[in-house]
């Protein structure tokens, strides 16, 4: 994916109106026609209807190419019905707040979901274009696509999924089903909920939001090939995954998670919600861990019992190394990770000559990446995670040469991307070479041979790479 030219695109469409159909006030947007059974794309007779009252009578409906949907209320994909969004459609939600408490506007899954963008015209999940402002990154102002536990499949494709985390309230639907505590919790961009479900995110941007980006409590998933920007605002990760699920994390840029880009764990593990198990390869995992006022997190971590392969990553100007909290409790859904069944290692952690802004201050004194690297942390596995790693020391940054990245020259606690930036690495990168590149079994891919079918399409995870990070050489 060429992700320049993406966000250049994503940013273009930003500025841009469609019209689902024309009415006698032409500046006036309209919801897109109601689908016929027989005629998956045909006029409603009576013209557009409401976005509720779409479903009547069908089982599929399609939001046209580049049209304009305007969320005023929450949304839902009602069970055991299918919404296919196609490539530029927007979808736009009001920031104004549903009802008398002014709940965040919740796009609810309980069917199926297919939004099948393109580099061309990705899909826009936002806000109205003059709220999308820096001074909003962390502002919450909508709350993201929550999957319920009913829904069997979702394919987000070529899609940007920005300024979500509004507080859960009373009356929210999230709060109604059980799925978060009102008062207690904020919305990621997205949540899965269904152990049995298949999910594959792929070639999207999530990014601007007040909690995680993608929050697993269950399902099957691919994550590839994705760039996550500034998730998290006073903890929260880029990609967190708990108990019923298996996953492969791969191919992805994070940039700036507030704690970690991979919190890794399987809570509330049972008889229903299986052991989580994620193979994790490949990302690209830059100033993670810095804007959290704590000593938790910087990059990875696994906990509670989860089973992880978690290689072939490069962190750059991260504030810890990978860690595995509950050492004295191993292999314990309420202590460690399951380190029988597991391999942290074989990761590339580089640091620049940065000092952290002193306006962060952290109990154990880190001021560098080199120095949270090499610190005695009580939550550093010695001897079993990170033996084989790359490590940058004071004298030795590690720089991995990117194409056009300097890792000396941003704020560690800069969450602001980029679009010039370019994590490709240059030829003679050290980041080249000393990755894992043996056939191991159990370091294998999830779904590098059956994949997950999603809308009968098959999905499957690509295979390790031999260098460190996402992209490899230029």
């Amino acid at each position: 994916m060429n992700l320049k030219k993406y966000l250049f695109v994503g940013a273009a469409l930003m500025s841009v109106s469609f019209f689902a159909a024309c009415s006698d006030d032409e500046n006036e947007p309209q919801n897109p026609p109601v689908e016929e059974p027989d005629e998956p794309n045909g006029d409603d007779p009576e013209g557009p209807v409401s976005l509720e009252d779409q479903w009547n009578n069908t089982n599929t409906v399609t939001w046209p190419a580049d049209t304009v949907i305007n969320l005023t209320e929450h949304y839902t994909v009602p069970e055991g019905k299918t919404l296919i969004i196609k490539e530029g459609v927007q979808i736009i939600a009001s920031t104004e707040g549903v009802g008398a408490n002014l709940l965040p506007v919740e796009f609810t899954v309980n069917g199926n979901l297919y939004c099948e963008g393109t580099e061309e015209k990705p899909i826009l999940f936002s806000i109205p274009e003059a709220d999308r402002t820096e001074a909003n990154t962390f502002a919450g102002l909508w709350g993201g696509i929550v999957a319920g536990s009913t829904c069997e499949e979702m394919l987000i494709d070529h899609t940007i999924i920005e300024y979500t985390g509004g507080d859960v309230l009373e009356g929210a639907p999230a709060a109604n089903a059980g799925y978060y505590e009102a008062g207690d919790d904020a919305y990621p961009q997205i949540t899965t909920n269904n152990v049995n479900g298949k999910y594959v995110i792929t070639n999207s941007i999530l990014r601007n939001g007040v909690s995680d980006a993608i929050y697993m409590m269950g399902g099957n998933a691919i994550i590839m090939n994705n760039l996550f920007i500034a998730n998290g605002e006073t903890g929260e990760e880029a990609v967190n995954v708990k108990s019923g699920c298996q996953v492969d994390v791969v191919g992805n840029v994070m940039y700036a998670p507030n704690t970690n880009a991979l919190k890794l764990s399987s809570s509330d593990q049972s008889d229903v919600r299986a052991q989580a198990k994620i193979q994790a390869y490949n990302n690209t995992i830059i100033n993670a861990g810095w804007r959290r006022d704590s000593d938790k997190g910087g990059g990875i971590y696994a906990e509670e019992n989860v089973a992880v392969h978690v290689y072939n990553n490069l962190l750059v100007n991260c504030k810890f190394r990978a860690m595995t909290p509950g050492l004295d409790n191993l292999a314990n859904v309420e202590g460690g990770y399951d380190d029988k069944n597991s391999v942290i290692d074989y990761n590339y952690y580089a640091s620049g000559s940065q000092e952290v802004d002193p306006a962060y201050v952290y109990e154990q004194g880190i001021q560098y990446s080199w120095q949270g690297y090499n610190y005695e942390h009580e939550d550093y596995h010695v001897g079993v995670v990170d033996v084989n790693s790359v490590i940058a020391t004071e004298e030795d940054s590690k720089d991995p040469m990117f194409a056009n990245y300097d890792i000396n020259a941003t704020s560690l606690t800069n969450y602001v991307y980029n679009d010039a930036w370019d994590f490709h690495l240059t030829a003679g990168s050290p980041a080249l070479e000393g990755a894992y590149s043996e056939n191991g079994s159990d370091m294998a891919p999830l779904f590098g041979t059956t994949g997950l079918t999603v809308n009968g399409e098959t999905y499957t995870t690509p295979a390790p790479q031999p260098y460190f990070g996402a992209y490899g050489a230029e």
